[in-house]
């Protein structure tokens, strides 16, 4: 798992994701960021990453 930072261009990256949220309910909200995450899991692919980004994003979220 990559833990320093990676994106060629982070802020334009969540600049992107706010605007893909603009003008949704909370439920359509949490359902783009449903079907992304698991996109982007699908992209990475591995297992034993993926997990190890679960725990990481449990322990921060703590």
């Amino acid at each position: 798992m990559k833990t320093s930072l990676n994106l060629q261009d982070a802020d334009g990256f969540y600049e992107q994701l706010l605007d893909a949220h603009q003008g949704l309910s909370e439920e359509q909200s949490a359902l783009l960021n449903a079907r992304l995450i698991l996109l982007l899991a699908n992209q990475v692919g591995d297992a034993k990453v993926l997990k190890a980004c679960v725990e990481a994003a449990k322990v921060v979220a703590k």
